[in-house]
């Protein structure tokens, strides 16, 4: 794979998580800060790292598999490696600022 469709491909896993939203905040995981790291292999994978706005979210698993399978399905991913990490924890300053806007915090 070369590095455009290396980018093209991540591009794409952007605009799908950009579709999933936080159930107890109205604003994409992505503006939210909640993904630290997308990146594909040579393999077509897709190893997407990311947090929650907080270690006990009673969503947590529906919320991962949404993204394991929404990203899983997004054309030129094999497969969906999803790490969810708590370190750096999540804090407001990693908001967009389009979901600062959103949620009335600029």
């Amino acid at each position: 794979m070369d590095l455009s469709e290396k980018l093209e491909i991540e591009s794409r896993i952007g605009g799908v998580l950009k579709s999933i939203y936080d159930p107890e905040i109205p604003v994409n995981i992505y503006d939210l800060g909640l993904i630290y790291e997308i990146d594909v292999d040579d393999n077509y994978v897709a190893h997407i790292t990311m947090t929650l706005t907080a270690p006990n979210c009673p969503m947590a698993e529906e919320l991962l598999e949404e993204v394991r399978y929404k990203v899983g399905g997004t054309k030129g991913v094999s497969e969906c490696d999803l790490k969810l990490t708590f370190s750096p924890p999540w804090d407001r300053s990693m908001l967009s600022e389009e979901a600062k806007l959103e949620l009335g915090f600029l």
